[in-house]
């Protein structure tokens, strides 16, 4: 599809009339203070992959709930001293797949962490092993409408939960130097990215990439594409339930999330993006609190973004931060 957003002056302006919740800041230290109850007990084990550039460790930490949330941490393997560390979140319906699909970081001499995403990684990739434990009310098929009936019982709740703490359990390893500590990711990825980026102090830099999660009352009526559609056709089928769960997605919105980033940030948008329309992804990024930041604009590509494209511009970007 061309162009079928707003031009690309007024996306430079865009603001979402979302507003966030007046206890949005109580409900998530309350959150977080209730995971933190549960020893983060993260655990590193050393798996032979054949890889010779780089060591493999496969991680297990508790996330919401002090249920276990599998991820990968690889580092270069001549490392000796703490180096740089990027935490990456990946996209909807994936999970942390296999080691060597995740090897540019760590080429960086960098070490590098993927989260896998509970419940998810039957999608696409190389799957997930990371199950969520956690029922709800009645949803539609997908994610998107899980717990959607409260904040507390909200999917996502346990999602962003899992990644502040997937930066703790990242940082405790011996290697990764804590002050030069990078979140990013794309899609969900850069959704998460951004929400972690709004809950954790003392990052050196976050770079979302096309963010899912952004803004939801004009994500849910501007696209007919999945993901967001979801909300659409649970809504079709819960007639009058609209409030309740604009109420709910309000304290998952990634834009409130960007309004209280304390770190620099690179986000990148593409103008033919259905499904995460790019008003979605500026109205987080004109929302970002930190003066440093930076977009970069594909404007003839969708949901792809600037793919190896993009990848090259945040290897060059980061050389600043960590």
């Amino acid at each position: 599809m061309a162009l079928f957003d707003l031009p690309l002056d007024e996306l430079r302006e865009y603001r979402s009339a979302s507003t966030a919740p007046s206890d949005f800041d109580t409900f998530w230290s309350k959150t977080l203070d209730e995971a933190r109850s549960h020893d983060l007990d993260a655990r590193f084990e050393f798996v032979d992959t054949g890889l010779s550039t780089v060591k493999v460790y496969d991680v297990t930490f508790a996330g919401f709930g002090g249920h276990p949330v599998k991820g990968w941490f690889t580092i270069p393997a001549e490392v000796s001293a703490p180096v740089p560390l990027v935490v990456e979140f990946v996209g909807y319906g994936g999970g942390r797949g296999l080691p060597h699909e995740h090897l540019l970081w760590a080429s960086t001499g960098r070490a590098h962490f993927v989260m896998d995403t509970r419940g998810q990684g039957s999608a696409w990739g190389g799957g997930g092993g990371t199950p969520d434990p956690v029922g709800g009310a009645p949803a539609y098929p997908g994610f998107m409408t899980r717990g959607i009936d409260a904040p507390e019982n909200y999917y996502y709740r346990r999602v962003f939960t899992d990644g502040v703490r997937a930066v703790e359990a990242a940082r405790s390893h011996p290697l990764a130097d804590p002050a030069r500590t990078v979140v990013l990711g794309a899609s969900q990825g850069g959704g998460i990215s951004i929400a972690v980026g709004g809950l954790v102090p003392g990052l050196a830099a976050v770079a979302p990439d096309v963010p899912f999660l952004c803004d939801y009352p004009r994500a849910a009526t501007l696209t007919d594409r999945h993901p967001y559609r979801e909300i659409g056709l649970y809504l079709k089928t819960h007639r009058g339930h609209t409030e309740e769960a604009l109420r709910t997605l309000s304290y998952f919105d990634a834009v409130h999330f960007a309004e209280r980033a304390t770190a620099p940030a690179l986000f990148s948008a593409a103008l033919e993006d259905q499904t995460c329309p790019p008003s979605t992804v500026f109205a987080a990024f004109n929302a970002w609190a930190h003066d440093e930041k930076e977009i970069e604009v594909y404007d003839f590509n969708d949901h792809e973004g600037g793919g190896p494209y993009q990848e090259a511009t945040k290897v060059r970007w980061l050389r600043s931060f960590a």
